[in-house]
């Protein structure tokens, strides 16, 4: 008879334990990066009967709980943190790069345009050139577009620092992963497999881990009792509990440069988050030494152009402008009596008619921002579809794991009904086991 309490007694604490797991399931739905927990149970091989009738042929034992399983499948888990490190990146460049393409301004006050309006002025002095109204219109033309390159210079050194400070706080958010990671794994060493504890740490590294990968592509490995091993182009990163922080270097230039906490050397990420803002600093940096060089070249086309005519005195044209770049461009004459509009001959307008060969035409700063702004739009299109096509691969490498770890209520609800009529089952057989050992005993 005692076969019968032991094997009831299993029972209940079997089920118990799977309307825990059950329990955790649908109280955790909601959880970001919890998967979903599952009890094993094996038939129990030994028998404690006690009776003096007992044969080993009707040897019954009950059940045990065998383990805590976590619905996992590293292919999933691999593939969710590939797709959300491109994503990482993509996100990243669509974002500093669509800010460049607004701090370029091509509108009608940026500098194309108003440098348009610049040459559209001169030429209608051109028509007139004694006419004080129009020149000072000229002039007043001249200093806007040297205010703008001000502007756009300024606007992209706000985008370099914007840069800067988001590489900063992924920085940080690596190396709190990277840390987080050093101590599951020390806590992963003595845990024991198919517990509970076990699993809620697994679900914490791999937290940690999608985080990691997604600002930085890193190499991912596991070891003894899962534990992570992270490396970074050849640099171990995270190994059992020894973590290795990264640190990052902002260049006066707008660059980054990624080094060990201890000052070894890295090398530029390539995806992540941590990735795309490298590629944007990049870029970016680069739209502010082409807009140099368009800023240089202007002033000195300009201040060429002038110095071939005189003015209504009989002087050679002074600089209009002056600076080495487009932050430092300003107008130097706001005297319309000084603009050089005769030719060397005494020409009137002489000096206004080579405005078009002197400052227009192929090579010309004019052409040059166009260019400037072409290849702008053309890399953000680009990553516009780059960004849509990693959105969608994550979004499916997402479902695709979900369907797998992630919990759906209305089967937990149906396990639940199902567990909880097993463990009144089992708690039967506790009550018929008491009542039928009372009646023996009344008997006797």
């Amino acid at each position: 008879m005692s076969d019968l309490f032991i094997i009831g007694a299993s029972g209940t604490k079997a089920y118990r334990t799977a309307m825990a797991a059950v329990s955790e399931n649908i109280a955790n739905a909601g959880t970001e990066g919890y998967s979903r927990r599952s009890v094993t149970t094996v038939e129990s091989g030994s028998s404690t009967a006690t009776m003096a009738f007992y044969t080993s042929r009707a040897n019954f034992g009950g059940t045990d709980v065998k383990s805590v399983n976590r619905a996992t499948d590293p292919y999933l888990d691999a593939a969710v943190r590939y797709t959300g490190m491109s994503l990482g990146s993509s996100t990243a460049r669509l974002r500093w790069l669509t800010d460049s393409e607004t701090a370029l301004n091509d509108t009608e006050t940026g500098v194309g345009q108003l440098m348009t309006t610049m040459y559209q002025n001169l030429d209608k002095l051109a028509a007139s050139p004694n006419d004080k109204s129009l020149r000072v219109t000229v002039l007043d033309s001249i200093s806007r577009v040297a205010q703008a390159f001000q502007q756009t210079s300024a606007d992209l050194q706000q985008v370099s620092s914007g840069i800067a400070t988001e590489a900063q706080s992924s920085v940080a958010t690596i190396n709190r992963s990277i840390d987080d990671l050093a101590d599951i794994n020390n806590s992963l060493l003595r845990a024991t497999p198919g517990t509970s504890a076990y699993n809620q740490l697994l679900d914490s590294r791999d937290a940690a881990l999608n985080t990691l990968s997604s600002n930085l592509n890193v190499d991912i490995s596991f070891g003894t009792n899962g534990q992570a091993i992270v490396n970074y182009n050849g640099q171990s990163l995270v190994q059992g509990a020894n973590a290795t922080t990264v640190a990052l270097t902002v260049n006066t230039d707008g660059t980054m440069a990624l080094a060990t906490s201890g000052g070894t050397a890295l090398s530029a990420p390539s995806n992540g988050t941590l990735g795309g803002l490298f590629s944007s600093a990049d870029k970016v940096t680069q739209r502010r030494t082409s807009l140099d060089a368009l800023a240089q070249q202007f002033v000195t086309d300009v201040n060429n152009w002038h110095a071939q005519g005189t003015t209504d005195g009989g002087a050679s044209g002074a600089a209009l402008l002056s600076g080495t770049s487009a932050a430092t461009m300003t107008a130097l004459i706001s005297d319309p009596t000084q603009l050089a509009t005769k030719s060397s001959d005494g020409t009137a307008n002489g000096n206004l008619l080579t405005v078009s060969t002197a400052l227009r035409g192929n090579g010309s700063v004019e052409q040059g921002w166009s260019a400037l702004i072409a290849t702008q739009a053309n890399l953000l299109s680009a990553t516009k579809a780059e960004h849509t096509t990693a959105q969608n691969r994550s979004d499916q490498a997402v479902a695709a794991r979900e369907a797998v770890s992630g919990v759906d209520l209305d089967v937990e609800a149906a396990d639940l009904l199902r567990i909880q009529q097993a463990y009144s089952g089992c708690a039967k057989i506790l009550q018929v086991a008491k009542e039928t050992v009372d009646a023996i005993m009344q008997i006797i």
